[in-house]
């Protein structure tokens, strides 16, 4: 791209038992707050903005993560990220991370609105060296429209790389496009206005905590939500939720996540106040 709307470098590296930032570097509409340390493991968290309030027609945005050696780091955003009508272009986003060994980076962003005939593309890119580990989470929402239909957006894309040890171990890849698809069908959102997908790699995973993920949600089934939960080809697992409400797949994503690293580092997620 020969011109972006918004860059954000950041490069991570752990010093006297802190993550630290080495390099920052921000650029036209994306901005990142000062640091925030929620407890005394040493693990900083990002809170990732967008000052023009939403995405709008063309606009791209890049950002670029790495964390070296040791580093543990949250990443999420201030507000959900809102795409607005795209009549001549789409919005695109591009993230790419580079973890090196015994790296820990979680990447829990506010959920995607897309509004009426919004037209967006995401692409991220994951390179991790063997020993790190990987925590990512994506909700898609249908925004407000006129006419009060849920399902009024042009095209959601989202497409996840992440490369294992230097060889491709995920690819997934979520196409949306309602004037073409009858999304409300099997094989697509099924009657549910929300999706939800939590990606986790990592050389402690188990089937043991597999077990563990399926029963607690499969327990959380009095709520209408749907689930499917797997290995991936690399160490770790794929979640997917279909829901009617961003909170029931927080609720989700935060129940999953605090198994994550209570069993993997023995520490209790804090919770991302953000209003």
């Amino acid at each position: 791209m020969s011109q972006w709307t918004g860059i954000l470098n950041l490069d991570l590296e752990q010093r006297h038992g802190k993550t630290v930032a080495k390099n920052v570097y921000f650029q036209g509409a994306f901005k990142v707050m000062r640091p925030v340390y929620h407890d005394d493991s040493g693990q900083v968290c990002y809170y990732l903005l967008n000052p023009g309030g939403g995405y709008l027609d063309g606009d791209r945005y890049r950002m670029r993560i790495s964390a070296d050696e040791g580093a543990k780091v949250t990443l999420t955003t201030q507000s959900a990220t809102k795409v607005y009508k795209s009549p001549k272009d789409y919005a695109y986003q591009e993230t790419e991370i580079h973890l090196k060994q015994n790296s820990y980076l979680e990447f829990v962003p506010d959920p995607l609105i897309a509004y009426e005939n919004a037209h967006y593309k995401q692409k991220n890119i994951v390179h991790m060296e063997k020993g790190s580990t990987f925590l990512y989470t994506d909700i898609v929402t249908p925004g407000w429209s006129p006419s009060g239909d849920r399902y009024t957006y042009k095209t959601i894309q989202l497409l996840t790389e992440i490369y294992y040890d230097g060889l491709l171990g995920v690819l997934d890849h979520i196409k949306l496009t309602p004037s073409k698809q009858n999304v409300t069908e099997l094989g697509f959102l099924e009657g549910f206005s929300h999706l939800g997908s939590m990606i986790v790699v990592s050389e402690f995973m188990s089937s043991a905590l597999l077990d563990e993920l399926y029963d607690t949600i499969q327990a959380e089934k009095n709520a209408a939500f749907m689930f499917g939960l797997s290995n991936l080809e690399v160490p770790g697992f794929s979640l997917r939720l279909l829901a009617n409400s961003t909170q029931q797949i927080e609720h989700i994503f935060s129940i999953c996540h605090r198994i994550v690293t209570e069993t993997w580092y023995n520490r209790t997620p804090r919770p991302l106040r953000k209003y």
